[in-house]
This record gives structure tokens, sequence and C-alpha cells, in this order.
């Protein structure tokens, strides 16, 4: 094998994948089982999608640094179904239909669709996401776990919402919490401000891992010695555990095909693959961004290995999966540098569900809640505002009602939108660029004008023109040069040539130059 091979093989990065897989692992951990739980879904079958996620389409994504598993983005929509097919082992079916759809989408060419969106929305998307990870985190940090973890909509399934739920945790406020979220948020900083630019071995060794094992040993040490300070278990990591090999076997459930030729399957299964992919190709681009390399990936192979790892999560138990912002974005933060830590951290989970689940349930859930204030920080850096707000408010527009919509909303909705804002300043901005008009006043008192017109002229820009036509005095001496077109709406040449046609009424003397050499622009 040639030296170039090695350089570049999969196993190349592996001291910066191994420690940042680790970190993904013990962010994914609470967002399995939490949207497993607002899912209505059994807590197992999260798990079953973050494992998958992790080690299937991990291997089969072209993406470097995306990880995916279980959404919050598609928990009412497995809520919904799942209480209306009444049966866990039919709604399965939907899910391994979803997959077979999304392979389809990606055979398609699907995956084109997420170069469409907007860098604005995008940015938007990430910061707002940033937020609304912090303010969803700092009532885990004081140890009141009312709404799940990886909730992003802004109506919680408490009966709260995003910001009364910042007044109502300091009713249910536990010391131990307390104390654990200022003692991993100090390890934190300290490991990311000082320690990891000291020595390799605090890159080798993450900060979150420190945190967890200190989070377990408090929690172990308080119960004998401080049990007024002890965190009590509803504040815990929540891993289903199983008193041997069969039982953990047992825990994965099979789709009943007797249910395939229901039309609520299949209506139920395009709402997921739709979702699921949209979902996919929106983190797909966000990671894209965020990765240093400013590596692409490849958006028809990601529905493949999206399809591919829904139908084996349908096929064993698990959620719909899809590529996942947060996981993702703590991955890079990580210093991960290939897909392979997305692997590790699937195969980590694997593992200790399977042999040490006693284990991860002694980790208090305000030491992952600190781990996730960070990553949210360094997704909605101050910094950020005032770089789009100096690229001009066709940027800035879009980019704060992204924000805007996912925090008062939901993700989804947020993004649409953003897109929508997007889209019309777009078009304004194309409704004021048609065409270029040069005025001057000539000796007799007339006008003499010219309109140039730009190279794309669509009908979006007929309302600029006419207005502009129809400002013109009477007696104007009117020039249109469309020398520099290279196509031009129908739309707008009618106007153009009705124009022409009228304008001696208002003794209007038009010269068109280059008219007959233009093509009409076909849509």
């Amino acid at each position: 094998m040639s030296e170039t091979k090695k350089k570049n093989g999969l196993f190349s990065n592996v001291r910066q994948d191994l420690p940042a897989s680790i970190v993904v692992f013990f962010v994914a951990l609470p967002l399995c089982l939490g949207i497993a739980l607002a899912s209505g879904a059994p807590l197992f079958s999260g798990l079953i999608a973050g494992i998958v996620g992790g080690i299937l389409v991990g291997a089969l994504s072209n993406s470097a640094l995306g990880v995916s598993g279980p959404a919050a983005g598609l928990a009412v929509i497995v809520l919904t179904a799942i209480n209306s097919l009444e049966v866990f082992e039919a709604f399965l079916v939907a899910v391994v239909l979803a997959g077979i759809l999304q392979m389809v989408m990606g055979l398609l060419k699907g995956g084109v669709i997420g170069y469409y969106f907007p860098s604005s929305v995008i940015k938007g998307m990430l910061t707002g996401i940033g937020i609304i990870i912090i303010l969803k985190q700092i009532p885990h940090t004081l140890g009141y776990d009312g709404d799940y973890e990886g909730d992003f909509a802004f109506q919680q399934v408490d009966g709260q919402n995003t910001f009364s739920e910042l007044l109502n945790m300091f009713n249910y406020i536990s010391p131990g919490a307390v104390i654990v979220s200022i003692i991993s948020l100090t390890i934190l900083l300290t490991w990311d401000k000082f320690l990891s630019h000291r020595h390799k071995i605090f890159n080798l060794i993450q900060g979150p891992l420190v945190a967890v094992v200190i989070g377990i040993a408090y929690q172990m040490i308080s119960k004998v010695y401080f049990p007024d300070l002890a965190i009590e278990e509803q504040h815990l990591v929540s891993v289903p555990v199983a008193e041997n090999f069969s039982g953990f076997i047992n825990q994965f459930k099979f789709p009943d095909f007797s249910y395939i030729f229901s039309s609520e399957i299949w209506i139920i299964a395009i709402t997921i693959a739709v979702v699921a992919s949209l979902e996919t190709l929106l983190c797909v681009e966000a990671t894209d961004k965020l990765d240093p390399q400013k590596r692409i990936t490849n958006t028809n192979r990601e529905l493949l290995a999206q399809g591919a790892g829904n139908v084996l999560s349908g096929l064993i138990g698990g959620l719909p999966i899809t590529q996942v912002i947060v996981r993702s974005s703590a991955n890079i933060q990580s210093g991960g540098q290939s897909k392979l830590s997305a692997i590790f951290h699937g195969i980590f989970l694997l593992i200790c569900v399977a042999s040490i689940p006693f284990v991860l349930n002694m980790i208090p859930l305000a030491v992952l809640a600190s781990i996730l204030l960070i990553v949210g920080y360094k997704l909605a850096k101050p910094s950020l505002f005032k770089q789009m707000y100096n690229l001009g408010w066709s940027q800035f527009t879009p980019f704060i009602v992204t924000i805007l919509g996912i925090v008062f909303t939901d993700l989804l909705r947020g993004i649409a939108m953003g897109v929508i804002v997007g889209v019309v300043m777009i078009l304004r901005n194309s409704f004021k660029n048609s065409h270029f008009l040069h005025q001057e006043i000539v000796d007799n008192g007339h006008h003499k004008v010219k309109m140039t017109l730009a190279e794309e002229v669509s009908f979006i820009n007929k309302g600029a023109i006419l207005q502009e036509l129809n400002a013109l005095p009477n007696g104007t001496k009117l020039t249109i040069d469309m020398g520099k077109s290279v196509s031009i709406d129908y739309d707008v040449l009618e106007i153009i040539d009705n124009f022409n046609s009228t304008a001696k009424s208002k003794g209007i003397e038009v010269n068109l130059i280059n008219r007959g050499e233009i093509q009409t622009a076909d849509y």
C-alpha cells in the first residue's frame, strides 16, 4: 500500500476520531432516549436508531462529519402514527417502507433539492438550533427534566413552552444537579480554553469524558456520604436494563408485514420519507458549512445511506433516522475528521447498552446538559450576528427570520419561514436589478433616457420595467438597449413592443437596439 493510501485511509485520523466519537456518544445517548420517550415508542427503539445511524449509515454515507440517529423533528409524526395504528410492529412496517422510498429518491437524484436552500437560511438554522439548545438545556442543568432531551419545539409536551419553562424550573431545582452542572461546566470550559492547548493528552482525553466520569463519581459518593445532595433517579440517564442476554435480544421488535397493504401505513411511510429526507438534506448542507475542510457531501448517496439505515432500523425495532445537526456539530467541535467518528459512536452505543447499562444509568442528565450547552454556544456565537449583519439586509433578514421561526415554532417551520423570506428578498433584488436607467435633459428641455436591460430578464422584472416606462414624461427620447441581454421573457418583450406602438401618442420617441437579435426566454 502506498504512502498516499495510508495517509488517506479510513483509520488515518483515528487519534482525532476516537475522542470525538466518545463526546458524540454522550450527546447521542440522552437524545436517543428522550426522542423515543416523546415519540411514545419503547426507549430501546431510540437506542436502536442511534446504533444503526452510527454504524450502518455512518459506513454508507459520503458525509465526512455527519452523524445520524433519531430526530426530534419526527417525534410528533411518530407519536401520531403509533397512537393511530395502536400496534408498534405495524409502525415498523412504515419505517421500512420509508427507507425504501428514500433509496428510490436517491437513485432518482432527489438529493439535488439540498442545494436550493439559501446560505443565510442554513446559517440561521445553525444559530437557531444553538439558541434552542441553550434555552432547552438550562432547566436540565438545574435538575428540572420536565421536557425530554432533544425537544426543539416551542410548545412542549409537559405543557410549558421554551420560555415559561425557564421560570417554572425554579420550583424544581435540585442542589445535586446544580453542583454537578457547575463542576461540569468548569471542567469543559477549562479544557476547551486552556488545557487542550497545553498537551496532546488533553486532546486525546476529551473534557466531556472527564465531566461524565466525575458526574458518576459524585453520584456514587453522595449517595453514601451526602444523601441529601445525591441526584434523584429521575434526573439520571435511564437506559433499559435486561436481566440477561436473552432479555436484551427480546428488546428488539420486528415489523408485522401483514399491515403492508394498509393505505394508512403508506401515508405514514411517505410522510416519514419526505420529512426525514428534508431534515437530512438540511443537516448535510449545514454540516458541510461547519466542516473546516469544506468537503462536499454527495446528497444522492446520503439519501441512499439514510434509506438503508431506515430499512434496517425498521426491521429490528428502531425509530426513523435522519442526519442530526446537534450530534454532527458536537462531532466537529470535538475534532472529528472522518466518518469513523460516527461509526465509533454507534459501536460505543451498542457495546455500552448491551454490557454496562447500569453504569450509563448513573450518569446525571445535568452533566450531559452541560456538554450540550457548550455545543449550543459554539453554534450561536454573537460574532456570527455581526458577520451576517455586515453582509446586508438581503442576507441578514432571512437569517434572523429563520432563527426566530425555529425558537418560536419548531425546526422545519422556522426553516420554511426563512426560505420564504429568502425567496422574497431574491425576487425583490431581481425586480430592482433588471435594468439600468440613465437619464439626462438635452438643450430643448426634453428628457433623453437610455434603458439598458440585464443579461437575463424574466417575468419577475416585468413590473419594474413597466413602472419605469409609464413614468416617462411626454416628449421623452427613449433608447432601450438589449445588446447585453442573453434572453428576455416573452412577457417583457410584449410590454416593450406594446409601449413602442403607443409611444407616439405621448410624443415619446423609442429606439430599440438589438431587438431583432433577442431570443425569447423559454421557461
